[in-house]
């Protein structure tokens, strides 16, 4: 399709284009996360629910909601910062309809991918939840009929001619609309659409495309709004040791995939302190004795800096990768040329351009002895020649000066080296990433980035990064080429000694979240010989009835099979569970495990005949509490160390200080038992005291007006009174 789009400036106008274009069987396809069109499929919805006759199916994942709270102390204190962080950005009505559980029953909702816990308590949802890899998720919109796919945009004039990014989200718009319009061509009816928002960074390379690639175009400045930021969450102590452990699995030169979460933010901050303050991360590692416990570090990773750098092939591009492109870690550039992405991972060529580059491409026979047109348009297009440089008559001519293309000569090679050659490699990638969310710093870090830096940013498919098979940006073996040294790091629940991963759901069928691109990540790591998977785990977790282990003997759901076991990383230490036995496997992850559960897993363990009975757990393991991990942050903190919020805050202090009391309140009072005895050291509390004035102000909760506000009043002064001693 070559028709110039049709531009609305009235969102209700855009509407009837719809459903004149496609009818009132409206299956609408939207990215995940950030690139919804907020404006356009709330008054899509709208109509929907104006208009029975309308069926409307609204097919996603991960639909951004403003955080909600309980009633009393916790809305008090999410108010306002809800406000604050939120309040210019529009809700997605279908969400809110759906939290009420009044969709009308002409609307479906369904979604591959949820924000984590977020609808274990919705029967609908579950139920109307697609269970596939991100990688499918085209093949799902496809099968489920879609006919309308819409995003926003951000749009610039490009020597006069308008062009829009796709920006957050190409992930699965390159590769869903050519499949759409190829329907169309067979006389189905499609509706492509973009919503313009010049809030989105203008990101280029694959996300950048003209107009016609779409239909409709909704732009005006009225329908503008903030980007959704996604507040940065606290760094815990066990998040930051997990981190710091996983952070020396990285290589020097090799590739990163992490996800979201304090558990990624941790690995980068921990990344930063080994390039940045080296001899103080040694330092850890020594105290820690990691390498003497866990030599698969030593084998793996490293514990220098970072001075080639790393490359970014992730599907979710998080704001760690703009914080390790500014420490000067995110730097190492691949190509889209498999020759010369091998010649560099060889060392054969540097990215430095010279004669030898010429050279090493001869010898790789990329090139002949004697340079053809078609070799010069090459050089060019990767800076190894100027721009300038052109062939006519069978000669280079560089200016004025015309040279003989037979590179064997060595007069010709020295006209060549001062003439024709450029400065270093150009086209080079730091980031590959199929979509961002992130705080609202992350976005203008990318809107601040330069021409020149934004072209080493390649917002792309993500079919082309979550594995391996031979796509239109690349084939497997130049993808191989750039993943060298690659480490898949993601986050995982629950992990069986068996070996297998509980990342995205319960034993009784409930949904966390979804598989996203884990699985991808994980058996693309098994294909590439150097790379590996790195599966991020929180060793045990906190219950009403007491900490249990998230390391088990066994569990009735898994994401990842344990025929895919790799590396497991809890904040006690690094499993790795490669081509090892079972009875090796079932070891080495109790050996990460937190001590209180140890013997219990090794019992289980030994009756199952999985260990032999007479083995016992060295001396050196039997130490994971989180006593002796708080002691080792709190010595590290002390020293300017593992700050809770590295990467800054959206809280401020007041609301740091309430937030934890709330959260001390909230564990306290888990169990009846609890809730007494909180109830109890409250009824003692008379007046508020002066220092704690100001944050009363805040929670609104100055002066009571019932019994049950000055109960809350006591509460959480009695809380903040505790926390102090």
């Amino acid at each position: 399709m070559t028709t110039a789009p049709v531009i609305h400036n009235d969102v209700e106008k855009c509407v009837d284009a719809i459903i004149e274009k496609i009818g009132k069987d409206i299956k609408f396809g939207m990215p995940l996360g950030l690139g919804k069109p907020v404006h356009l499929v709330n008054a899509l919805y709208k109509r929907a629910k104006a208009d029975p006759s309308i069926k409307l199916v609204i097919a996603t994942a991960l639909s951004l909601e403003k955080p909600a709270a309980a009633p009393g102390l916790e809305s008090k204190f999410m108010g306002p910062f809800v406000e604050r962080l939120f309040g210019d950005i529009p809700d997605l009505e279908y969400m809110v309809d759906l939290r009420k559980k009044a969709l009308p029953p002409n609307v479906e909702v369904t979604e591959f991918f949820f924000k984590a816990g977020a609808f274990l308590k919705d029967d609908k949802q579950q139920q109307n939840y697609i269970c596939t890899n991100y990688t499918h998720a085209v093949r799902e919109l496809v099968a489920l009929g879609v006919n309308a796919v819409s995003q926003i945009v951000a749009k610039k004039e490009i020597n006069g001619v308008p062009r829009y990014s796709l920006s957050s989200n190409p992930d699965t718009s390159l590769d869903l609309v050519p499949i759409l319009r190829e329907q169309e061509k067979k006389g189905r009816k499609i509706a492509v659409i973009a919503e313009v928002n010049n809030n989105l960074p203008f990101m280029v390379n694959h996300a950048e495309v003209g107009e016609d690639e779409f239909d409709l175009i909704l732009e005006n400045p009225v329908y503008e709004y903030p980007l959704f930021g996604a507040p940065n969450m606290a760094i815990m102590p066990a998040d930051h040791m997990i981190g710091f452990n996983a952070s020396t699995l990285l290589r020097d030169n090799g590739t990163l995939q992490v996800g979201i979460g304090s558990l990624g933010s941790a690995l980068v901050y921990s990344a930063i302190l080994r390039h940045k303050n080296n001899a103080l991360y040694n330092e850890i590692m020594d105290d820690l004795k990691l390498e003497e416990r866990f030599p698969v570090i030593s084998e793996l990773g490293g514990r220098g800096t970072f001075e080639k750098g790393l490359y970014g092939c992730s599907e979710m591009m998080v704001d760690g990768f703009m914080h390790l492109y500014k420490a000067g870690i995110l730097k190492r550039e691949v190509f889209d040329n498999v020759d010369i992405q091998t010649l560099l991972n060889e060392e054969k060529i540097t990215q430095n351009v010279s004669l030898s580059t010429l050279d090493a491409l001869v010898e790789q026979g990329v090139l002949p002895t004697t340079l053809r047109a078609k070799d010069i348009e090459f050089l060019k297009q990767y800076g190894i020649f100027k721009r300038s440089v052109d062939m006519k008559g069978g000669c280079l001519l560089a200016g004025d000066q015309t040279i003989d293309p037979t590179l064997e000569d060595d007069n010709n090679r020295a006209l060549i080296a001062e003439h024709c050659l450029g400065d270093k490699l150009k086209g080079g990638i730091v980031m590959h990433g199929g979509f961002f969310i992130g705080p609202k710093d992350f976005y203008q870090d990318l809107r601040d980035l330069t021409p020149e830096e934004n072209e080493k940013f390649c917002m792309t498919s993500v079919k082309y990064i979550n594995h391996l098979f031979d796509h239109e940006f690349g084939d497997q073996k130049l993808k191989v080429a750039q993943r060298q040294d690659a480490r898949f790091i993601n986050s995982t629940m629950m992990y069986t000694l068996g070996g297998a991963a509980v990342s995205d759901g319960l034993e009784n069928g409930k949904v966390v979240s979804g598989v996203g691109g884990q699985y991808n990540f994980v058996a693309m790591a098994h294909e590439i010989d150097d790379a590996r998977s790195i599966l991020n785990l929180k060793s045990y977790r906190t219950t009403p009835s007491g900490p249990k282990s998230n390391i088990m003997m066994s569990y009735g759901h898994c994401t990842i099979p344990r025929h895919l076991r790799d590396i497991v990383v809890t904040e006690y230490g690094v499993a790795d569970l490669l081509s090892k036995n079972d009875q090796e496997v079932y070891i080495e992850l109790i050996k990460i495990s937190d001590s209180r559960f140890q013997d219990e897993l090794l019992s289980e363990a030994k009756a199952a005949g999985k260990v032999a009975k007479d083995y016992q757990l060295p001396d050196i393991y039997r130490h994971n509490t989180p006593e002796k991990l708080l002691a080792t942050y709190n010595k590290y903190k002390a020293k300017g160390l593992f700050d809770p919020f590295p990467f800054g805050c959206d809280f401020t202090q007041e609301e740091l200080q309430i937030g934890k009391a709330l959260k001390g309140l909230k564990a306290k009072t888990a169990t009846r038992s609890g809730l007494l005895k909180c109830m109890w050291e409250a009824i003692k509390i008379n007046m508020v005291p002066e220092e704690f004035s100001h944050l009363m102000d805040r929670m609104d909760m100055s002066d009571p007006s019932n019994f049950k506000a000055k109960l809350e009043q006591k509460l959480l002064v009695s809380e903040l009174i505790a926390q102090k001693t």
